[in-house]
């Protein structure tokens, strides 16, 4: 065996052994999600639907899942607007910004949630501005949490793509500095933005700390709802779960489908 076949073979197996340790607890889940009898055997003695059908009857479910997925969509919609203008700015026109902009998104990860939220719980509570308890306090906050994905994934893409000569050679031929934008570097980086995207949109839906802190009282999400069933049944705390799962899967092979057919469409 050759030393590039005997590299190749290790690292299909270590890819391997990552898959099994990050699905096995999934499918673990997935397997409690049907057991109706499981006591001392390796597998479920029954199986059932029971568990999926309580909870798709309940309408807290349901609300609960429109709840989150129109508060994550409008929270991802508003940093895409606002970043992907503001990050192709920084990068083409101010570089010397960068620095501080680095500093500026990582600050999310250097303020725990806990005191995140009891901050702003403090800051819009009272004055002018009191919104606590509200969706709109809980968008910001949103809006905050997932900076360093959407900054960074749109960032590597333009530097990626070599933006700045692209953009120099758009100008060239003529085109306008926003035509240029639309027409040649939105489609080169679109790829890298779904996934900023996906990746924003998976972390917001499963967020909880700030979202039990700043609404938990006035407005179920499906995380709140999640913890709330889990004292009821752990059968039925595992369906949650796995349809959780297969929502964002879902969601997610719609929004690359698409991604590919606009970048397709602008290309052609």
């Amino acid at each position: 065996m050759t030393a590039q076949a005997k590299a190749g073979w290790m690292h299909r197996n270590l890819m391997l052994l990552l898959m099994m340790y990050l699905l096995l607890p999934l499918l673990a889940t997935g397997l409690y999600a049907f057991a109706k009898d499981w006591q001392d055997s390796l597998l479920p003695d029954r199986w059932t639907f029971e568990w999926f059908g309580g909870m798709f009857r309940d309408i807290r479910f349901l609300d609960a899942l429109w709840t989150s997925f129109y508060l994550c969509l409008i929270s991802v919609t508003l940093s895409l607007v606002i970043m992907l203008p503001a990050v192709f700015v920084i990068t083409i026109y101010l570089p010397r910004w960068e620095s501080f902009m680095k500093g500026v998104v990582v600050l999310p990860y250097a303020v725990p949630g806990v005191v995140a939220a009891v901050g702003l719980i403090r800051t819009y509570s009272s004055g002018p501005i009191d919104i606590a308890g509200t969706a709109y306090l809980l968008i910001g906050a949103y809006f905050i949490a997932i900076l360093p994905y959407m900054y960074q994934g749109i960032r590597n893409s333009l530097l990626t793509v070599s933006a700045v000569e692209l953009l120099s050679a758009a100008e060239l031929l003529g085109a306008h500095r926003m035509r240029a934008f639309v027409t040649v570097i939105l489609p080169n980086i679109w790829p890298g933005v779904i996934v900023s995207t996906l990746l924003s949109f998976s972390v917001l839906f499963g967020e909880f700390v700030l979202t039990n802190m700043l609404v938990g009282g006035h407005i179920q999400t499906i995380q709140i709802y999640l913890v709330q069933r889990m004292n009821e049944s752990g059968h039925l705390a595992s369906a949650i779960a796995i349809s959780y799962f297969v929502f964002i899967l879902l969601l997610s092979m719609v929004l690359m489908k698409l991604g590919k057919r606009m970048n397709g469409g602008v290309r052609g």
